[in-house]
């Protein structure tokens, strides 16, 4: 693409990224790549792309944005597409009764704006061009991110809803400070791996412990915990340490003694 002598460099930022879950459509993909490359990113994560990839479609539509194409990570399950993440926003124009932060497209941009300068690595997701994302997958997001639409009207383009996070976060590039709950960190904010692998942890004893009561409330309690933890912005150290809770906790319901050797 040509650009004129006096133009500044191209702005590329490689955060925040941007992650499509179950997109159905090439074409939809393909303006997504372009929209973003638009407002100066470029990570793309796919989850389980209903058509084939590469799509010739997408490539067709991106226009330019080839690269943003040919570099995105494809991943069959959320959790591989957000295991390096240390912010997750899950975008979603509909209320799903969880307590989690609630963030218009301008705040959310200054506080992942924030977050970069403090050496995170921000995902947005945004759901399938259908019904949007699922709540098991919106749990694993640390907040909302919600646009302005028109409530009797509120089914956007995908790429148009990428392209209202890209304007926004474009905006914040040279944003306030960083928030308190982003300075002066001494150990870093936990990665979605580790997060993972802590609820896991965890689950997996309560249900060995019986509080999972009655069971088809399960899922729902297990989002509820899961809320409660991501709220609280666990470093890695956190997650070390709660696990080590986990097991000293069960270890001394049924196993080793305080008085072992």
């Amino acid at each position: 693409m040509t650009r004129a002598r006096n133009m500044p460099p191209p702005i590329e930022d490689e955060w925040p990224a941007v992650c499509l879950v179950r997109p159905q459509m090439g074409e939809n993909i393909g303006a997504v790549a372009r929209v973003m490359l638009n407002f100066g990113l470029t990570s793309l994560r796919l989850v389980a792309p209903r058509d084939r990839w590469p799509n010739p479609k997408a490539e067709v539509v991106a226009v330019g944005a080839d690269h943003v194409l040919k570099q995105a990570k494809v991943e069959w399950k959320l959790e591989d597409a957000l295991a390096d993440a240390t912010l997750v926003l899950a975008a979603t124009a509909r209320p799903r009764g969880m307590e989690k932060p609630v963030w218009g497209p301008r705040e959310a941009a200054e506080k992942i704006r924030s977050a970069i300068n403090a050496g995170e690595r921000p995902v947005v997701m945004f759901g399938p061009e259908a019904h949007g994302m699922e709540s098991d997958e919106i749990a694993k997001a640390d907040a909302i991110l919600t646009l302005p639409v028109n409530p009797g009207f509120a089914s956007l383009n995908l790429a148009n809803a990428v392209a209202v996070f890209a304007y926004a976060n474009a905006e914040a590039r040279d944003g306030p400070a960083a928030p308190a709950w982003f300075r002066d960190t001494v150990n870093p904010p936990a990665t979605q791996a580790e997060l993972e692998a802590m609820f896991t942890h965890l689950e997996e004893e309560l249900e060995r412990g019986r509080f999972f009561h009655p069971f088809d409330k399960a899922p729902l309690m297990k989002r509820n915990l899961r809320a409660l933890f991501l709220r609280a912005r666990l470093t890695d150290q956190e997650t070390r340490t709660m696990r080590g809770i986990i097991k000293a906790l069960t270890i001394g319901r049924g196993g080793r003694k305080i008085d072992d050797v």
